[in-house]
């Protein structure tokens, strides 16, 4: 019996022991954000000091892209780590509506759910309406509170939102009453999620709204003098406040101690909605916005902070994408990724090591406009506008705008790119493809 016990102990001890070494996951992404939105990616105007204080921590990357141009399909790319041509949702609507992801689709919550995490999400999801299975709780998170329909995020002052599958009456924005901002919501939950699980292994996904429309703020502090429309300022104030919350959430993990187990990532779902020109150039040098498959609508920034294990202050003009947050997520738990995914991870690019993935190719598709196409193989970048239309490339080495288009010059990179379409995809019933 004695025997027994002492095993017992030691499995015990043994479990313990692996479920603290492995580090909190805290994965913030934006709504609309701009590449060029952030101090630390040349903005000049918009303030974002404690998001720039993650860049001056951790790691910044230059050429890391989301999963699609719009909403929908690049969560679905970031859950499941199938590119575009693969996951179940390829767009915000399919040809009968919103598409749910299914039971059998494998996300990053249940990915590390099975290793010992305990998963919360706050902010809005998008990928499976009220009753269906794609609710966040039938997709591996133990605790999640925001908007399920995208539409329904575009307020700031909704009736209700939803927590754990059921709804959460907001009695503040009753009638014409505006004083539960969304926003400031599930930042409280976040802090509240973080501080509950502080002693055991924690994944949280912070999909934040902001600075997606409708422009709606309680203050456009501190921009409110300046000679601006009101739009304009909303939207800085938004940026400002989101980088508020991203300062309270460091705050508290040095207040719990458990700043250097906690691995934490920044981002944005796809290009900034408006480019602002000459007030606050938010795409950048890039050509484009969100909708297009040109590099202002698909590339995002991307800082990584874990401090004591990337470095501080480090760049990385490594090129990746969405489908690789799964494994990447995965291998810093332990555990491996689900088969059949298009990400790799990478984790060895996080902790200083050298990593070569520049031969394999980067995918997308984008339905609103007609079944369009990109592709980024090495420093190139293709983009095909519709079935039948010639594919446009681009040297990004030297042309990060996407200004000169190279194809005729460089025949044997086109054929290379034009084998890869050829099998890069599967058909989906929900967005047919005709003529392709």
């Amino acid at each position: 019996m004695n025997k027994i016990i002492s095993t017992l102990l030691f499995a015990f001890m043994v479990s313990t022991v692996s479920a603290a070494e492995k580090p909190n996951i805290i994965f913030i992404m934006a709504d609309d954000l701009g590449y060029g939105d952030l101090g630390c990616y040349g903005q000049k105007v918009i303030q974002t000091p404690n998001i720039d204080g993650l860049a001056k921590e951790g790691m910044r990357f230059t050429d890391c892209y989301a999963g699609a141009p719009v909403c929908a399909p690049s969560r679905s790319v970031l859950m499941t780590g199938q590119h575009t041509g693969h996951t179940i949702v390829r767009g915000n609507f399919g040809k009968g509506g919103r598409v749910p992801l299914r039971e059998q689709d494998v996300t990053v919550a249940e990915v590390l759910k099975k290793v010992g995490y305990t998963t919360g999400m706050t902010g809005k999801w998008g990928l499976g309406e009220p009753g269906t299975s794609g609710e966040p709780n039938t997709q591996g998170f133990d605790e999640w509170f925001g908007y399920l329909n995208q539409r329904n995020a575009h307020s700031y002052y909704p009736s209700y939102l939803w927590l754990n599958g059921k709804r959460f009456p907001l009695e503040g924005n009753n009638g014409k009453k505006k004083t539960q901002y969304t926003h400031d919501m599930f930042t409280d939950f976040a802090l509240k999620f973080i501080r509950e699980h502080q002693k055991e292994p924690f994944f949280l996904y912070l999909p934040y709204c902001i600075p997606h429309s409708k422009y709606e703020i309680p203050s456009t502090d501190p921009y409110a003098n300046k000679s601006w429309n009101k739009t304009e300022k909303v939207h800085a104030a938004m940026v400002t406040r989101m980088d508020r919350d991203v300062g309270r959430l460091a705050s508290l993990l040095k207040e719990l101690a458990i700043d250097e187990r906690t691995i934490v990532f920044f981002c944005s779902d796809n290009g900034a909605a408006k480019r602002w020109d000459r007030r606050f150039d938010s795409s950048g040098q890039l050509r484009g916005a969100k909708r297009d498959m040109y590099e202002g609508g698909i590339r995002t920034p991307m800082i990584v902070r874990w401090p004591g294990r990337i470095k501080s202050g480090s760049e990385s003009e490594l090129a990746w994408y969405f489908p690789d947050v799964l494994p990447t997520l995965a291998e810093i738990a332990g555990t491996t990724a689900p088969d059949g995914i298009d990400g790799v991870s990478i984790l060895p690019t996080l902790l200083g090591k050298k990593q070569d993935l520049d031969d394999r190719f980067l995918y997308w598709e984008f339905f609103e406009r007609g079944f369009q196409q990109a592709v980024r193989w090495k420093n190139w970048k293709a983009v095909k506008l519709g079935p039948g239309k010639p594919l446009q490339l681009y040297d990004l080495s030297k042309d990060v705008g996407e200004k000169q288009d190279i194809a005729k010059k460089n025949p044997e990179v086109i054929a290379v790119i034009e084998e890869f379409l050829k099998t890069a995809r599967t058909e989906s019933e929900d967005w047919p493809v005709k003529n392709r």
